[in-house]
């Protein structure tokens, strides 16, 4: 056997003072991962079992708008599907427009810097005129309890389980809120108000059977948790606004003069963005219907929510969207004529357009007849088949709000996941696959990053893994305000490149993760039904990258501990130590270069850490090593990539 010393003085003699590692190996490496075994319900695979239930709500909507007083009036038909085992005794509803009341739990909460969710004014929230009860053939005014944004609807004999069906109808109206919680609102141009409302119905809350009712209140950070089901809606507004909403707008017919209605057909068929109302027809008395009011009716399939947006001062253009399986649906945008230059809102359409078909050829197909983008006071916020974004938004800013916002038609619309607990799940994963449309758009037209943007930056790496950052694996409301773009969005978006790039490799994440999506898709994951998935589809056991990036904080810093040469003889190969000073273990990948010139790549697997914070590896050298560098292609996020790279003495 060839003796292997330390090489010494001058030549290769390489010792750093090292901090103490944290490193726990058997932490790491923890057999003990899931908490709970598969079951019907759940596979342990992270598909759905068999026996896999959700339950589901239809809604049949009529509303209208009253521009004098900012309010919207309507009646909602709810038919509510109970699929689960349970008997129900009574119902939960959400009523989010309360989070305006100036004594709201979200108004309470609201920090004394303000922020995004802050409240400049207030209003008196749902004001409830009746509610009534079909069920059995009976019909009924029920009792009721409003606590916050959550009501209570206490029913007078149980809804049957695995199939049971009752109807509620409540009369509602409420004032849109000039800033609601930069999600809804209302924007004064020079040519009229732009309202966009949402969260403006009373919506069942999830039953499900990881929590049965899911109650928690709406509070600003955390978003929504909905039931899928068929929603069918009516805006009644005066005939000289514009109304954009979610779905297919059914009767075009009546809402669009005959010259609008040809270019509405036009736009259907072209690629290229088509006007249905320009700039200089937005004062025109023609340009709209002699009638007083329209009534607006859209419809939507499989949805979890539905959202819309009126203006006076709206112009409005369209292009088909074209889709894998050959089916066509529309890009549609709205905007002020402030929004209307070259650099801004006349490229909404086209970003849309791109970004749905990337999306639809990339991951699953757009599901919706149309996907409109609203220029208004909302700086992005999204909903099914229709968008928010920032009136004042161009260029660079405008495709990544346009582009993030239907992104989140993969993330949460298609694969349901319970956003008010978990942010990282849907504004994560939509962070990671925004930055391939970003890519491929226009041939990588906006696909520049700074420092602050790339998360594989060392400045964002000490931003990213730093003492003060919050986990993934925390509620929004429990992030801190600061935190939240880095622990909902960044982090877990560059927690999937890596395990796309350094652990998985593109071929086997991109089944996996696709896989996750097809089988989710209108359904409720949960984390662990995402991690079944990954590790299932991919066959890797990935507790130990789970543990260390979502349900900890932990950080990586791994460093090159010392060479040996065989026989103290470079031409006989070397030994080299590398010490993983962190707590998070990674796969690595070791550059070596030789005097000579030669190189070698290594990589070494996860499992070298497994049994310690030290390894041995040889590498077969045939001079001496002028350098050795870990993670030359900086895949790994490296807390200190300063003590990555060693290099002899003189090189």
């Amino acid at each position: 056997m060839k003796k292997l010393v330390l090489a010494i003085a001058g030549s290769i003699f390489f010792v750093t003072l090292f901090a103490q590692s944290v490193y726990d190996h058997k932490e790491a490496f923890n057999p003990q991962f899931y908490p709970y075994p598969g079951n019907d319900y759940r596979s342990a695979s992270g598909e759905p079992g068999p026996k896999y239930w959700q339950n589901r709500a239809d809604y049949t909507i009529n509303c209208s708008l009253d521009t004098a007083n900012h309010r919207v009036s309507g009646q909602v038909e709810i038919s509510y599907t109970n699929n689960s085992p349970d008997k129900l005794k009574f119902l939960w509803l959400q009523l989010d427009q309360n989070i305006y009341q100036k004594n709201s739990r979200g108004s309470s909460t609201t920090t004394e810097t303000g922020g995004r969710w802050a409240n400049a004014n207030f209003t008196d929230g749902y004001v409830i005129k009746s509610i009534n009860v079909s069920y059995n053939g009976k019909a009924y005014t029920p009792k009721y309890n409003t606590s916050d944004t959550r009501m209570q609807v206490w029913l007078q004999d149980a809804l049957q389980s695995a199939g049971g069906n009752i109807k509620l109808t409540i009369q509602f109206e409420f004032t849109v809120p000039e800033y609601g919680t930069d999600r809804m609102g209302r924007l004064q141009t020079k040519n009229g108000m732009i309202y966009e409302v949402a969260q403006w119905y009373p919506r069942l809350a999830v039953y499900d059977d990881l929590q049965g009712w899911n109650t928690m209140p709406y509070l600003g950070a955390g978003e929504f948790y909905l039931e899928y089901g068929d929603i069918d809606f009516t805006v009644s507004a005066p005939s000289n606004l514009i109304v954009a909403g979610s779905g297919e707008l059914l009767n075009p017919q009546d809402c669009y003069t005959a010259e609008q209605m040809k270019r509405w057909n036009e736009a259907k068929n072209s690629d290229k963005t088509v006007m249905i109302r320009s700039g200089k027809e937005v004062n025109d008395p023609n340009s709209r219907p002699k009638t007083a009011y329209t009534n607006w009716h859209f419809k939507i399939t499989n949805t979890r929510d539905v959202a819309w947006a009126a203006s006076k001062a709206f112009i409005q253009d369209a292009a088909k969207i074209n889709l894998p399986s050959g089916k066509k649906c529309l890009a549609i945008s709205v905007y002020p004529a402030e929004s209307a230059t070259p650099k801004a809102w006349q490229r909404s359409t086209e970003f849309t357009k791109a970004s749905i078909e990337f999306y639809s050829a990339k991951w699953f197909e757009f599901p919706y007849p149309a996907a409109t983008n609203v220029a208004g006071i909302v700086g992005g916020m999204e909903y099914p088949g229709i968008v928010f974004c920032s009136s004042g938004a161009s260029g660079q800013d405008l495709w990544g709000v346009t582009d993030h916002e239907f992104g989140h038609t993969w993330f949460p619309m298609i694969v349901g996941s319970n956003e008010r607990k978990y942010a990282w799940m849907d504004e994560g994963f939509n962070t990671f696959i925004n930055d391939g449309s970003t890519e491929a758009f226009n041939k990588g037209e906006f696909n520049k990053k700074s420092a602050f943007e790339d998360p594989s930056s060392p400045f964002m790496i000490k931003y990213m893994f730093g003492e003060n950052m919050d986990g993934l694996y925390n509620s929004p409301e429990v992030i801190q305000q600061n935190n939240l773009g880095v622990a909902a969005y960044l982090k877990p978006g560059y927690m999937l490149t890596v395990l796309r790039d350094a652990v998985l490799g593109r071929e086997r994440f991109e089944a996996a993760f696709r896989e996750y999506v097809n089988r989710w898709a209108f359904k409720h994951p949960t984390p662990w039904d995402f991690f079944h998935t990954m590790e299932n589809v991919s066959g890797e056991d990935l507790g130990w990258f789970w543990r260390a990036w979502v349900l900890n904080d932990w950080k990586m810093d791994m460093t090159v501990k010392e060479i040996m040469y065989a026989d103290e003889k470079p031409e006989n190969g070397a030994e080299i130590t590398i010490e993983n000073l962190e707590k998070m273990p990674m796969p690595v990948t070791v550059l070596i270069k030789e005097t000579n010139g030669k190189q070698h790549r290594i990589d070494l697997p996860v499992e070298v850490w497994q049994r310690g914070a030290e390894w041995k590896f040889k590498a077969p050298t045939t001079s001496e090593i002028s350098e050795v560098v870990l993670d030359p292609d900086k895949k790994l996020p490296e807390w200190n990539r300063d003590n990555n790279t060693w290099k002899k003495k003189g090189f």
